[in-house]
């Protein structure tokens, strides 16, 4: 029997986490159209959109990690009823998140000049080029959304970013419909009609929460705050000691996944379509355990604002049983549908075999996935993120990224071998991240 100090806290983690699921289910269906439309377009667009997305999901999902800093914040001002604090925070986090988008606009620039040295397959370049360029444009957006949408997070409203996605999910995927293929009088533009949908729908997002935020009664009592307060040294640094950790930390693993793109690319380009196919299927899992998450550091930094250790150890406990029955339902209907995924995205008999081929590895890695994705988010919640740095090293790159080179060419198992040291760096990540959460609470 599941002790009552756990259990009841389901309710509460559920009812924060399943708008936050929702949305991230929203952004999935999104990822499993693009994929789906472009695969069915062209085996080559497919692989193209394979390489150039796992290279922005590794600045994005770090973007989204830097922006994480706030929710904390917001949670221990908002759990205190200091309303124009959190006003304030928001501000300090737009003007902080600006910056960090800056930044990483100057970074991937650098990347696209050097595009052609990273050992593409030649004919994927023009497709690479032009739909890199269209995803930079998007950068500022995701940032600018990430920011408003970790303060409505962090003040327990999740079902307003949750709506925001969904609508901004169903303007991406009609866009698709257009430019990929060229209906209702639009071009045909394939790959890059792709990428014109993604920028659209990422800019009506921050459109439209900043038109909430700034016009909604419900808000009201946060926009004076943020009207009236200043962007200051201090609340920026603060954004930033707590940002930086978990963008970087988040960065490394998605890292792990993007680098290891580029090897798979060394195969080819059927293999550079397969893998595709198989990490949009993946984000299923990553995203609804970071949905429930989420909800974990929510909690987690509320309880804190309280003094309540008791129940931060609890509520921590509760999200990571509910993660684990999420990835036993992922696992299982993966595995009955493993010969069938790859015919979804991709016309190619070879493409779906090879995606049949990393179900088990993906299967493997789901319990070090929801493990890791719980205790990051836990010690993000009691703000004690520098640790995590050190350890998503240790994790996904001197275990997972080399272990990916060893078992995909040294032992010549391919792309499964490559897929094979996922779990290894997944799943020590998420000992070492549960292991810190303990010694903290301790000492607490």
């Amino acid at each position: 029997m599941v002790s009552s100090n756990f259990s009841r806290h389901y309710g509460p983690l559920a009812s924060l986490g399943l708008p936050i699921i929702i949305g991230q289910l929203g952004i999935i269906l999104v990822s499993f159209a693009d994929t789906m439309m472009v695969g069915h377009y062209r085996t080559e667009d497919l692989a193209a959109a394979s390489f150039v997305n796992n290279l922005f999901n590794l600045v994005i999902i770090f973007s989204t990690g830097f922006s994480y800093g706030l929710t904390p914040v917001v949670g221990k001002l908002y759990a205190k009823s200091d309303y124009a604090g959190v006003g304030g925070m928001l501000k300090n986090s737009l003007a902080a998140n600006s910056l960090v988008a800056v930044l990483l606009v100057l970074l991937m620039s650098a990347v696209y000049f050097n595009v052609d040295k990273l050992g593409q397959p030649e004919e994927l370049l023009s497709l690479i080029k032009p739909y890199f360029i269209v995803l930079l444009a998007s950068l500022l957006p995701v940032l600018l959304f990430n920011a408003f949408k970790q303060f409505a997070d962090g003040i327990t409203d999740t079902v307003t970013p949750m709506w925001i996605l969904l609508l901004s999910n169903v303007v991406n995927i009609f866009g698709n419909w257009c430019l990929i293929f060229g209906k209702l009088g639009c071009p045909e533009m394939g790959l890059l009609g792709a990428g014109i949908s993604t920028l659209v729908s990422r800019i009506i997002t921050v459109l439209i929460f900043a038109g909430i935020f700034f016009f909604s009664k419900k808000y009201a009592p946060y926009r004076t705050g943020f009207m009236e307060s200043r962007t200051n040294r201090k609340d920026f640094s603060a954004l930033n000691r707590l940002g930086w950790p978990v963008g970087l930390q988040m960065g490394m693993e998605t890292g792990s996944f993007s680098l290891a793109t580029i090897m798979v690319g060394w195969l080819g380009t059927l293999s550079l379509a397969a893998h595709q196919v198989m990490l949009t299927v993946g984000q299923l899992g990553f995203m609804l355990y970071y949905g429930m998450a989420a909800a974990i550091a929510v909690r987690s930094s509320y309880f804190l604002g309280q003094g309540d250790i008791r129940n931060v150890r609890n509520s921590v406990s509760a999200g990571f049983q509910l993660i684990l029955m999420m990835a036993a339902v992922v696992s299982a209907v993966i595995f009955l549908f493993r010969r069938s995924i790859g015919g979804l995205f991709s016309e190619n008999p070879e493409v779906a075999a090879i995606v049949a081929q990393l179900v088990i590895p993906f299967i493997i890695y789901q319990f070090g996935d929801g493990m890791q994705c719980a205790y990051s988010n836990a010690l993000r919640g009691i703000s004690d993120v520098k640790p995590v740095v050190g350890i998503a090293f240790i994790a996904y790159f001197l275990i997972s990224l080399p272990a990916g080179y060893i078992f995909g060419f040294l032992c010549g198992w391919g792309i499964t071998g490559i897929w094979m040291s996922f779990p290894l760096g997944l799943t020590t990540a998420g000992l070492l991240y549960w292991l810190r959460f303990r010694k903290t609470m301790k000492r607490a």
